[in-house]
């Protein structure tokens, strides 16, 4: 979950690693430090917590010139937000950090007798000081020494005192990508940190050591013998990794949507069917399995709910939803008759990373949807669908949850038609209809400030409801989730035809309820439990397509969203309840992009 980058080469690396820090912040803003690499070879490390810009303004005190340096921004795991426990970690003739969690530090600490050493209460400095005691001055043997010592996740990056100018970088699970540039050489958790100064990287193997000088660098496995990196091209600009006007990245991401579902729908359409032949997955994956099990964690996983409530009444095969933390320690009921679909944003969720190796072990064929290239977990799986939605930097996913959504639901049209559920003029309606959805997203980003209008009515309360039928009900989740984690009202999605089950003794005066109702065939139903919440006295915002006919009113808000297909109706939903979350938090004075507790993509358990 941490942020880390790593430079040697001609500039100056106060600047660059400043500037990394300040794109990797979403992965983590507990604390900040940088170690810093001076022309007498002295490290001179600088840490403070809260967010990079307390680090920058002790930065600027510093005007002595380094070319090479180490930088972290923290998502605190092992040990609180402290000085202490911010990285980087200097152990000896060691310096390092670090992203990941290390199982057996413990062990670790008794075996190298350590107690009396440690300056904090993180995992990471039990690994520099493990280092520090296995180097004899061969940097190469000592990290090969101390992974095969180590359980866990990780992603490292060192310099030794006795090797300036050179750093050092190993991972397992934790990502980690590096490359080599006029300007010098480059390790970093993300792309966005080396985009100002490359389009050209590689994904660090795992088990794999980068050894960046200021002139290259150099790719070795753990036997220590070099191998040529797979280099790979940035197919998007700085520009999408930046604001460039709006306040917050989520609002400018939430805008972006529209020319993310392009840019993932398009290119796979073919006389207007989907078409996955680039994508080099074949129709037998999808007419040889018997059952389809989805496996994500939060957003994503609510767009593998959406699916699934998509998917089995028209494939009319069991469709399985699994949260990966959990399905990673069953015993799934998969094996080679099943198509388990993986998705996340990162390609690097460790939970879902992990459930796909389960997946896989037990003959499963996996196919992944996944936003970044080269990552993990599209390196792993059978097959990969990349989504194209650019850099998501809120750590709030809007555009990520609307494109996933969208190569899921070209998934399940493909397989109607190639399973023979969907004849071609079917499949070609259906595309149609999830096509038409664009303009109807672009519709309600249009109406943002009478949705803004509206959330007055939730910012000081302190609990908000979600209620729906069928597809509805599945849209609600993630509404829910997204006012919960930037604004921090208390959130909950409930099936409305469960409301007389238990839940309906939570409604209150004015407790607010967010009502959605647009699938046709439970819609009087859904209308009739917005009633029931209305009568004991519940502020209702009822959600319904612009031809909805009602009898007697029953909501105190009315939003209508464009006439769309009912299965369409996600994608214009999405967005209101996006833009509902938003204003919340700006309502709040919240920090909308960085949410207290959380960071972009967990990497860690």
């Amino acid at each position: 979950m941490c942020g880390i980058i790593g430079y040697t080469g001609p500039l100056d690396s106060k600047k660059i690693l400043l500037n990394g820090l300040s794109q990797l912040e979403y992965r983590g803003y507990d604390s900040a430090g940088v170690a810093l690499c001076m022309e007498n070879s002295h490290i001179c490390l600088v840490r403070r917590t809260g967010k990079v810009a307390n680090l920058r303004e002790t930065m600027e005190r510093i005007t002595d010139v380094s070319h090479c340096g180490l930088g972290h921004t923290r998502w605190a795991t092992h040990g609180g937000v402290t000085t202490q426990n911010t990285h980087p970690h200097q152990a000896g003739k060691v310096t390092l950090v670090h992203n990941g969690i290390i199982e057996n530090y413990h062990q670790l600490t008794e075996q190298f007798h350590l107690q009396g050493r440690l300056h904090s209460e993180t995992d990471s400095e039990v690994a520099a000081w493990v280092l520090d005691s296995l180097y004899q001055g061969d940097p190469l043997e000592a990290i090969t020494r101390l992974v095969a010592l180590i359980k866990g996740s990780y992603s490292f990056c060192i310099m030794f005192e006795d090797y300036p100018g050179e750093i050092y970088a190993i991972r397992n699970v934790s990502p980690l990508v590096a490359a080599y540039t006029r300007s010098g050489s480059f390790v970093a958790s993300d792309l966005t940190a080396l985009i100002p100064y490359t389009r050209q990287y590689f994904v660090v193997p795992e088990d794999h050591i980068v050894r960046l000088t200021s002139y290259k660098v150099h790719l070795y496995n753990l036997h220590r013998h070099e191998e040529m990196p797979e280099l790979m091209e940035v197919n998007w600009n700085m520009d999408a990794a930046m604001k460039n006007g709006f306040p917050h990245f989520m609002l400018k991401e939430i805008h972006e949507q529209p020319e993310a579902l392009r840019n993932t729908i398009l290119p796979r359409l073919n006389k207007g069917l989907p078409d996955f032949t680039d994508d080099q997955i074949p129709d037998d994956v999808f007419t040889s399995c018997s059952q389809i099990h989805i496996v994500a964690c939060g957003t994503a996983m609510h767009a593998g709910m959406v699916a699934r409530s998509m998917m089995e009444p028209l494939l009319r095969i069991p469709v399985t939803v699994s949260v990966a933390s959990e399905f990673r320690y069953e015993e799934p009921l998969i094996g080679e008759d099943t198509l388990v679909i993986i998705i996340s944003q990162s390609g690097e969720t460790i939970d879902t990373l992990a459930a796909m190796r389960l997946a896989k072990n037990y003959g499963a064929a996996a196919l992944s949807i996944v936003n970044v290239k080269g990552s993990t977990i599209a390196r792993e799986s059978d097959y990969t669908l990349y989504t194209h939605a650019g850099p998501e930097i809120a750590v709030a996913s809007t555009k990520a949850y609307s494109v996933q959504l969208a190569a899921l639901y070209m998934i399940g049209c493909r397989m109607a038609l190639v399973r023979g559920k969907y004849s071609v003029s079917q499949a070609a309606d259906f595309m149609k209809k999830l096509l038409d959805a664009i303009p109807a997203m672009e519709a309600m980003i249009a109406q943002k400030d009478s949705i803004k209008a509206l959330v007055t009515h939730l910012i000081n309360k302190s609990d908000a409801f979600f209620i729906g039928r069928g597809l509805d009900y599945a849209f609600s989740l993630e509404g829910a989730l997204k006012l919960k984690e930037i604004s921090y009202i208390h959130a909950e999605a409930y099936a409305a035809g469960e409301l007389k089950h238990g839940t309906i003794a939570l409604i209150t005066e004015e407790v607010p309820v967010i009502a959605i109702a647009t699938q046709e065939k439970v819609f009087a139903k859904t209308i009739s439990n917005i009633r029931e919440v209305k009568a004991r006295g519940a502020f209702v915002i009822l959600i319904t397509r612009e031809d909805a006919v009602l009898d007697g009113g029953g909501a105190d808000i009315h939003i209508r969203i464009p006439k769309i297909g009912d299965r369409f109706t996600v994608f214009p939903i999405a967005v209101v309840l996006q833009l509902i979350a938003y204003y919340a938090s700006t309502g709040k004075n919240l920090d909308v992009d960085q949410p207290r507790n959380l960071a972009k993509s967990v990497t860690v358990e």
